[in-house]
């Protein structure tokens, strides 16, 4: 029997796309570069700031662009700019409050684990979310690894009283599904967001949910 959920935030529990794109090619265009698509950044984001910064100096500048000066200058300006107004273009996906209200009702522990800076991973949830729906909200902190490492959503779990397998974790990208896995923990793929269905099966989500609303038929028709 499922007793927690932990969510990925990008593109999982909120809708942030457009959001980071806005601050990225801000942060870009400071720096001198070209901005990139919307479509491209459903590919370079979710394995933390730092690997965002190396992969937009690539797709903007070329192979070599990305040395660790040019990491840190671009790094120093997208954190201003993110930081100014961490909620700007964040909308709720159709059905998500109304999901994890209910989740909260049927008595379930839960949390949110992402690679976003911890400052704004908190600053988004709160948000989108009342005061209190979620039990633990964890962004990127020193000392624990980022995803895919299970290390945040094994914590996580330790903090809620409960294990591992009793955790349903979900989330929108091969990131996601493989820190669940590596945590010994169920995986619903997360269809409405940054990836694809292909790259969700590939790495073996135990569920794929088309909505969120999905989610509440994982847990009450799924492992008991």
């Amino acid at each position: 029997m499922y007793k927690a959920c932990i969510f990925d935030l990008d593109g999982t529990l909120a809708s942030t796309l457009r959001s980071i794109v806005y601050f990225a090619n801000e942060a870009l265009r400071r720096c001198g570069y070209a901005p990139i698509s919307q479509d491209d950044y459903r590919y370079l984001v979710g394995n933390g700031a730092d690997r965002l910064m190396h992969r937009m100096l690539v797709a903007a500048g070329g192979k070599g662009n990305d040395t660790l000066e040019n990491v840190n200058a671009l790094r120093k300006i997208y954190d201003e700019l993110y930081e100014s107004d961490p909620s700007h273009l964040v909308t709720n996906y159709p059905g998500m409050q109304e999901t994890v209200a209910a989740l909260r009702k049927k008595g379930l522990r839960l949390a949110v684990l992402s690679n976003k800076p911890h400052n704004c991973t908190t600053a988004v949830v709160d948000f989108l979310f009342p005061k209190g729906t979620f039990d633990l909200c964890f962004g990127q902190h020193p000392g624990v690894a980022c995803k895919p490492s299970p290390e945040g959503a094994l914590l996580i779990a330790k903090r809620l009283g409960v294990k591992p397998c009793e955790c349903l974790y979900i989330g929108d990208t091969n990131t996601d599904m493989q820190t669940g896995a590596a945590a010994g923990m169920d995986t619903a793929g997360a269809l409405w967001g940054f990836r694809s269905r292909r790259e969700l099966e590939e790495n073996h989500a135990v569920y794929l949910a088309e909505k969120p609303e999905d989610i509440i038929r994982v847990i009450d028709c799924g492992k008991r």
